[in-house]
């Protein structure tokens, strides 16, 4: 097993940290993660990847054992945290790479794989949506609300969604064998959420979200044009972003490979060879 490196690069002002593995001229995966982990989901797929492949996993601003500035020191927009992404390739001189996309780390990627300075080589998604069927209910009615109305009224749904409940349940969310995951990742999660103002980082994107949703027309013209090759792996059980998201690729992307898995919204805890196995497969295809 290849090691894994933990860096920091500084970017745009900000600390990014970072996984590194892998040798250094193979192909470039990029892992983003999604809300409310960091690059520590991945910590077992880094190595599984990285006897083929040069993987990076960064945290993103606010995230992780990445900067976080108040919100009045940095402006939490996905527009921003991609920039922040985009200069931490650009120090480490990449261009081109496949990406690994989570719940978050999908509108942080779709902004990359827009960007023509870079070039995708292929996606890989797990929970990471692009279609309004991916938006499963009732978990984004409280967040959609807050979003197009953010008040007292609707404030408090919008911070249920990082209790220490919640944060939980999203990692056992479908899961069908619960002792499978390890409590160590509610318990990393929601020690960092905790952290003296992170809750105002969280309304903030919160708030910023429906520019994502925005994006999608672009994005899916994207996938048309491109046909870039996409690896579908997701937890038909997840409830925040349900498998109709997955199925929706293939409207865009015909040679799109999807595979429901029986997880959850985390499903790298419960099936990691599993996914592993398929993005071998795939990337090995498709590179």
């Amino acid at each position: 097993m290849l090691p894994t490196y933990h860096r920091t690069a500084a970017i745009e002002g900000q600390r990014v940290f970072y996984r590194e593995a892998g040798p250094a001229g193979a192909p470039v995966v990029l892992l983003l993660h999604g809300f409310p982990s960091s690059s520590h989901m991945f910590r077992h797929l880094i190595p599984a990847l990285a006897c083929d492949y040069h993987v990076i996993a960064p945290d993103h601003i606010g995230y992780g054992q990445s900067s976080m500035p108040k919100v009045d020191e940095f402006e939490y927009t996905f527009d921003n945290l991609a920039k922040v992404t985009a200069g931490l390739l650009d120090s480490l001189d990449i261009n081109r790479f496949s990406i690994y996309v989570h719940d978050y780390g999908a509108p942080i990627g779709w902004r990359l794989a827009l960007d023509p300075a870079y070039e995708v080589t292929a996606i890989i998604s797990q929970s990471g949506n692009a279609y309004m069927e991916g938006f499963a209910q009732p978990f984004w009615e409280d967040l959609f609300a807050y979003a197009t109305t953010p008040s007292g009224d609707t404030e408090p749904g919008a911070r249920a969604k990082f209790s220490a409940a919640t944060t939980r349940w999203q990692y056992e969310n479908g899961a069908l064998d619960k002792s499978l995951v390890s409590p160590d990742n509610w318990l990393h999660d929601q020690t960092l959420l905790d952290r003296p103002g992170n809750d105002e980082i969280q309304l903030a994107l919160f708030r910023n979200y429906p520019t994502n949703i925005d994006g999608y027309p672009q994005l899916q013209e994207y996938f048309r044009t491109s046909q870039v090759p996409l690896l579908a792996v997701w937890g038909e059980r997840d409830e925040i972003f349900g498998p109709d998201g997955a199925r929706a690729f293939t409207r865009d992307l015909p040679n799109a490979e999807v595979h429901l898995l029986p997880a959850g919204h985390f499903a790298l805890e419960t099936h990691l060879n599993t996914i592993s196995g398929y993005i071998h497969g795939f990337l090995g295809r498709v590179l």
